[in-house]
């Protein structure tokens, strides 16, 4: 187009009218009276447009990619939080299926010597009620639970109910120093009284003092009158040490625990005594002796050396 008079004026008509629809559509806000005309351009040049710039302007993609990295790092916060809720519920698995063979444990050994028990969870362990060595359990009062019942796990016993309320209970362990219970000996009927020593071995005075013992033995409950504290055959611990017998009055062991108090979850309190006592029907199998192998040598008869004085003769 030529600059001519007439198109300068055409110029500045049209500049005019754009400024001029510009004013009525930021007036309009939605119901813009270009609203219409707007989506229209944008239909049909809008496929055109993101054709052109998707090949043509590759700073603009950069951009758009450096835009949206704010939103894949929300992303992958997302799944970064959702793999560690699984691991937990992983990990909450697993406890419960450690609990479910901690349980089958306990169950087992009630089976085995008709132990009527409530099922109970640790739910505190440390000092209460002035005893140093004791835990909380979720069960009490509402639940059956009386004081100076006998609690067990699947590996023996654990100690005896010292307090109950309505929905909790405190056990004494049988590491506490002021513990003490009756002990049988496996297979015989030497009697004595085991006591806690905190984090040692249990020291139990034997009744008789020519009592023949040694290292492996195993000890069970004696029981008590009307089986409280302690009812019958609950397995106490192995004999670890034996005091050499001096002629006292009773003879002193030490007896190392089957169960292990350092790691107590899932434990049994015994609301029912057994009909008859179950001697060591509640033991564990003893462990089979590990065969200790035996070299032989075989020494092979060398040739006859000749008498002194003597020479070989060659054949």
């Amino acid at each position: 187009m030529r600059d001519t008079r007439e198109s300068r004026l055409l110029l500045v008509l049209l500049v005019t009218i754009a400024f001029a629809l510009i004013t009525v559509d930021i007036r309009g806000g939605e119901d813009s009276p270009a609203d219409g005309a707007r989506q229209t351009a944008a239909t049909v040049f809008g496929p055109i447009e993101n054709g052109v710039s998707a090949a043509v302007d590759p700073v603009g993609n950069a951009v758009s990619a450096i835009r949206d990295s704010g939103e894949r790092h929300d992303r992958l916060a997302a799944l970064e939080k959702e793999n560690a809720a699984l691991k937990a519920r992983l990990g909450s698995d697993d406890r419960n299926r450690s609990r479910l063979k901690q349980l089958d444990g306990i169950l087992k050994t009630a089976g085995r010597g008709q132990y009527g028990i409530k099922g109970a969870q640790v739910i505190a362990i440390g000092a209460a009620q002035g005893f140093s060595w004791t835990i909380t359990i979720d069960v009490g009062a509402n639940d059956g639970v009386k004081r100076d019942m006998t609690v067990l796990n699947g590996d023996g016993l654990v100690g005896r109910v010292t307090t109950v309320g309505p929905g909790t209970a405190t056990v004494l362990l049988a590491t506490d120093p002021d513990f003490t219970v009756g002990t049988r000996m496996e297979d015989g009927d030497e009697l004595g009284f085991a006591a806690g020593q905190g984090d040692r071995p249990l020291r139990v005075e034997l009744l008789n003092g020519k009592a023949e013992v040694k290292k492996g033995d195993r000890l069970v409950t004696f029981g008590s009158q009307a089986d409280r504290p302690f009812v019958p055959g609950v397995p106490v611990g192995v004999v670890s040490r034996v005091d050499p017998s001096g002629g006292d009055l009773t003879r002193t062991l030490y007896v190392t625990p089957f169960v292990g108090f350092s790691k107590l979850d899932i434990v049994g309190v015994v609301v029912q005594a057994p009909e008859k006592d179950p001697r060591d029907t509640v033991l564990p199998p003893k462990p089979k002796p590990t065969p200790t192998p035996t070299v032989t040598v075989t020494v092979t008869p060398s040739a006859q050396a000749p008498a002194d004085g003597q020479v070989p003769q060659e054949q």
